[in-house]
């Protein structure tokens, strides 16, 4: 007798781990980022950091309660979703707009599109695009001790240089930028997390980084130049996105 095969929907390759440790991982490979974030930029980030990720849930828990859908707050990916789009905004951001970016991020990107697991791109990055052309300059505007100033890449790009950039204070987050992502050593410690506990398998986030850096030393206008490269590994969303 030939074999039956039975056709279904994705997912067809299963693991042992469950979503919800996943997930847990993730919030706990997040922690020294966000941590530095609020070390880095104070009261402005933990409100905006409380508020994104309990909107959320929040949003996740009623939506799911109206459509009378079993509730999966539990399984914490909402709160993953609320604590990335926190760490990619600016801290002096009003928490109003981190809480519209939540339901966004929720509502339109993740459950109208069938929830985790079935959404086109993730939440996080599509409520972030959503704020970035519905609040450009809120979303633009950076803060370090108080003072409103430019990236290390736009200043880079603005004086033509490297004149203005220290890679140093690039690593460690001495630098205005996002909440989560201005220190590389802290996501850098987060991504050890999730090696380790094989959350992610290296050859994703190491074949991203190694494309980025062949295309920018072919079409950067610099070749293969290394402060002028090491500046943008350091700099900007790179490292977070590359491994969250």
């Amino acid at each position: 007798m030939s074999e039956l095969y039975n056709i279904s929907s994705s997912p067809h390759v299963r693991a042992k781990d469950s979503t919800s440790r996943i997930m847990l991982l993730v919030l706990i490979a997040l922690l020294p980022a966000t941590l530095f974030g609020v070390y880095n930029f104070g009261l402005p980030a933990l409100w905006n950091i409380i508020v994104t990720t309990a909107t959320a849930v929040l949003t996740e828990f009623i939506y799911e309660k109206l459509m009378h859908k079993k509730v999966t707050i539990g399984d914490y990916s909402a709160a993953v979703t609320g604590l990335l789009l926190a760490l990619n905004l600016p801290a002096e951001a009003p928490v109003w707009m981190g809480a519209l970016g939540s339901v966004f991020a929720i509502l339109v990107v993740k459950q109208l599109f069938g929830g985790l697991g079935q959404n086109f791109m993730n939440p996080a990055l599509g409520a972030r695009c959503f704020l970035l052309i519905s609040f450009t300059g809120r979303m633009t505007s950076f803060a370090y001790d108080g003072v409103t100033m430019a990236t290390p890449l736009a200043q880079m790009r603005a004086d033509g240089n490297l004149s203005g950039v220290n890679t140093f204070d690039m690593l460690i987050g001495r630098i205005p930028g996002t909440i989560g992502e201005t220190s590389v050593i802290a996501i850098m410690i987060g991504a050890i997390i999730l090696l380790l506990f094989g959350v992610i398998d290296l050859r994703i986030p190491g074949t991203y980084l190694v494309t980025f850096v062949i295309f920018i030393s072919l079409f950067g206008g610099r070749g293969f130049d290394y402060a002028y490269i090491s500046a943008h590994l350091a700099g900007g969303g790179l490292m977070l996105g590359a491994f969250f």
